[in-house]
């Protein structure tokens, strides 16, 4: 007998490389694709991901698509996890996986969800105990620039509040 069910469907219909877009019909997917963006966006910032888009060719333009669909659409733009928690786990998998290039855009955008440098240096504690100190050595050598340049931002921007001086960097 034939058994029916999306199991059975085609993974994905052919991509059409001239303006790097798939051909597809259902609803469902356009519509986690634009809200993968969306969230994309919101975390990593509209220059990485245009660059993203920009730079995809008729090879990998699927890829990039199924990235924003599947990894932003499905899961970053399911409300079940916060933002905050998302970043802790996917700081801890990259981590895990040594993916130091990718760790530092995640470790941005754990900032750009609210996570403090305190609580990230805590994330990055316990990642050196559970993945190994050179992993550990990694990451924050990954975060120190990110850290840096977000100091410096900071300080450049006046405070209204007062007389406040920046943060000073911990090790």
């Amino acid at each position: 007998t034939e058994e029916t069910g999306a199991f059975n469907e085609k993974p994905h219909a052919p991509s059409n490389a001239a303006n790097n877009t798939i051909n597809r019909g259902a609803a469902m997917d356009k519509a986690l694709l634009e809200a993968g963006l969306t969230v994309r966006r919101e975390v990593l910032g509209d220059e990485y991901v245009d660059r993203a888009l920009k730079n995809a060719t008729g090879f990998n333009a699927r890829f990039q698509e199924v990235v924003s669909e599947y990894c932003w659409g499905l899961c970053w733009a399911d409300n079940t996890l916060s933002r905050r928690e998302r970043s802790i786990l996917n700081l801890g998998m990259i981590a895990a996986l040594g993916k130091m290039h990718e760790f530092g855009l995640h470790f941005r955008g754990a900032l750009q969800n609210g996570l403090t440098e305190d609580e990230l240096r805590a994330v990055l504690t316990q990642i050196s105990i559970y993945c190994g100190i050179p992993v550990g050595i990694d990451c924050f050598r990954a975060a120190a620039p990110i850290i840096a340049e977000r100091q410096e931002h900071a300080a450049a921007i006046p405070s209204t509040t007062g007389s406040q001086e920046p943060a000073t960097p911990r090790a």
